[in-house]
C-alpha cells in the first residue's frame, strides 16, 4: 500500500470513530484534523472535500457487503439460506461499524451534500434487487414461491433489517441489531415461502 492510499485509510478510519464516538453529533473537518494529527489542508490533499470522505465510507460499505453478497449467491443454493445471511450480513456489519451505519441512516448525512443521501438510497435498492433477485429465483429452482409478489417480498424482509438498524442508531448504539434477530428471522422466513401449489 503506497503511502498516500495508506494515509486516506487513516483518515477514513479516524472519521467513523468520531462517528461511532459522537453519535447525533456533526463531524468538522478541523475537528478530523486534529484527531488524524495533521492539519485541514493536509486532509483536503487527501480528499477535496467532506462529502468525499463521507463517499469513501460507502465505498468500503458497498465493497464490503456485495463482495459477500455474491459469494453467499454463489455458494448457497437455498433461496431461504440465502436471504437469511444476507440479511444477517447487513445486520453483523452494523454492529460491528457502529459510526458508518450513521451513514446508512443519514443520521450523519444531515446538512452534507445531497448527493451523499442518494448514494446511501441507490446501495439500499441494490441491496432490495439482490433479495428480489433471490427470492424470484426460488420457484424455477426449488418449487417455493413467495406468499406476496417477490418484489413487495424483499421489500418486506428489507424494511424489517432497516428498522433493527435504525434502532441500534437511535438507541446510541446499545440495542444491537442482531439482538433476537434469529428468532425474528425465523418468524419473517416462514410466512415468506411457500410450496409451489399450496394455497
Amino acid at each position: 500500500m503506497s503511502p498516500a492510499n495508506s494515509r486516506r485509510d487513516d483518515i477514513l478510519q479516524h472519521l467513523a470513530q468520531m462517528l461511532e464516538a459522537t453519535p447525533g453529533g456533526r463531524i468538522t473537518t478541523a475537528a478530523l484534523a486534529a484527531r488524524v494529527g495533521v492539519s485541514e489542508a493536509a486532509l483536503y490533499r487527501h480528499f477535496p472535500s467532506k462529502a468525499k470522505m463521507f463517499e469513501g465510507l460507502i465505498e468500503f460499505i458497498e465493497e464490503t457487503l456485495f463482495t459477500r453478497i455474491a459469494r453467499i449467491r454463489r455458494e448457497e443454493a437455498d433461496a431461504l439460506v440465502q436471504c437469511g445471511e444476507i440479511l444477517g450480513l447487513l445486520l453483523g456489519f452494523c454492529e460491528r461499524n457502529p459510526g458508518i451505519t450513521r451513514l446508512l441512516t443519514g443520521d450523519a448525512l444531515a446538512g452534507e451534500n445531497e448527493r451523499l443521501r442518494s448514494r446511501v438510497q441507490q446501495l439500499f435498492d441494490r441491496l432490495e434487487t439482490e433479495l428480489r433477485a433471490v427470492l424470484r429465483e426460488a420457484e424455477p429452482r426449488q418449487g417455493l414461491r413467495t406468499a406476496i409478489p417477490a418484489a413487495q417480498a424483499a421489500n418486506l424482509l428489507l424494511a424489517a433489517a432497516e428498522g433493527r438498524i435504525g434502532q441500534f442508531v437511535r438507541s446510541d448504539f446499545r440495542r444491537a441489531p442482531t439482538e433476537h434477530w434469529p428468532e425474528q428471522w425465523r418468524l419473517l422466513a416462514s410466512s415468506t415461502f411457500r410450496q409451489q401449489g399450496s394455497d
